[in-house]
């Protein structure tokens, strides 16, 4: 989960968070990367997000970026007990911004976008192969909390 959390700080810092800036502030090279990016996996939500995913990039922003080097630290130094809540959090929340993104890969009719978006069922499953992990990595971390012993909350007795 470390390494998961390390790598999600400059994919969201450099990448992912590029459809919220104004045009001419993100670095050439890296709007080089996600235009190819985009054409190569046709995604144009990455080049023109509808506003229900600019919202769900609002999130990556300003709840997910933050708590990415707490977690990742909190899973490198390992033991912490802390993590379970804020976790639990993370994962609930991001699987369910990715079921909405995922059914908007199979069934949306992206013929009307401005960008290339996917056209053919081979198309949309690379497409969705890109997002899954996103979902399945939560999913995973989310069973942890809840099922792993290390992670269950123990009840504090109190002395008499």
């Amino acid at each position: 989960f470390a390494l998961y959390f390390l790598s999600h700080i400059p994919i969201t810092a450099l990448i992912d968070l590029q459809p919220l800036l104004p045009a001419g502030i993100a670095p050439r090279a890296l709007t080089d990367l996600l235009q190819q990016y985009a054409t190569a996996f046709r995604d144009p939500m990455m080049l023109q997000p509808p506003e229900w995913f600019k919202a769900f990039i609002y999130c990556e922003a300003f709840l997910q970026l933050p708590f990415f080097p707490v977690a990742a630290y909190a899973f490198l130094k390992g033991g912490c007990r802390w993590i379970r809540t804020p976790a639990i959090i993370y994962s609930t929340h991001v699987a369910t911004t990715l079921f909405a993104i995922l059914a908007h890969i199979l069934f949306h009719d992206f013929s009307k976008s401005e960008h290339t978006g996917p056209q053919t069922l081979r198309e949309r499953l690379v497409l969705l192969s890109i997002y899954l992990p996103y979902l399945l990595i939560p999913l995973l971390l989310l069973f942890t909390m809840l099922c792993n012993p290390h992670y269950k909350h123990m009840e504090k007795r109190k002395r008499k």
